[in-house]
C-alpha cells in the first residue's frame, strides 16, 4: 500500500477570475473522479447557488413578460397582435418547463408572481401610455389561468 500523496489531476488549474469556462469544466471532472481535495470550494458552491438563483430569476422574467402582455391584451384591445398572442404562449411554454424542471420553484409561483406584478403593471403602463392607476393594483389572473395555454382575458 502506498502512502504517496496522489499527483494533482492538473498540472496547473485553471484560475476561477481567468477562465470560467475552462474551471467549471475542471471542477465538474474532479468532482467525476471524487478527488474533493482540489477543488475550488468556495468558488464552486457561489456557482452552484448562482445557478439556483438564475432559475428563479428566468422564472421571474418570464411571469414578468407574461403578464404584462395580458395587461396590454386587456387594456388596449385594439391594438392586440399576433406579436403579443405569440409573446403570451412563448412564455407559458418556458414557464411549463421551468416549472417541471424546478417543482421547488413551482411551490413560489404565487410568491414570485406577487414579486414581480409591480414591475409588469409599470412596464404595462408605460407601453401603453395608459396611467398606472388603470391596471388593478394586485394580478388579476389566477395561477391557474397564468398557465393555461388558451386563457387570453377579455
Amino acid at each position: 500500500m502506498s502512502l504517496a500523496k496522489e499527483k494533482p489531476y492538473f498540472a496547473s488549474p485553471t484560475d476561477y477570475e481567468d477562465d470560467f469556462h475552462a474551471w467549471a469544466f475542471e471542477q465538474a471532472e474532479l468532482l467525476r473522479l471524487k478527488r474533493f481535495g482540489e477543488l475550488d470550494l468556495a468558488n464552486l458552491v457561489e456557482e452552484v447557488e448562482s445557478m439556483g438563483s438564475e432559475q428563479r430569476h428566468a422564472l421571474e422574467s418570464s411571469y414578468r413578460l407574461l403578464i404584462f402582455h395580458l395587461l396590454k391584451w386587456q387594456f388596449q384591445a385594439e391594438r392586440r397582435s399576433r406579436s403579443w398572442q405569440l409573446t403570451i404562449l412563448r412564455e407559458r411554454g418556458n414557464i411549463a418547463r421551468r416549472e417541471k424542471r424546478n417543482p421547488s420553484l413551482a411551490a413560489k409561483v404565487s410568491e414570485i408572481v406577487a414579486d414581480i406584478y409591480r414591475d409588469a403593471r409599470k412596464e404595462a403602463s408605460v407601453e401603453t401610455g395608459l396611467d398606472r392607476n388603470m391596471f388593478p393594483h394586485v394580478c388579476p389572473y389566477s395561477l391557474d389561468q397564468l398557465r393555461d395555454q388558451d386563457f387570453l382575458p377579455e
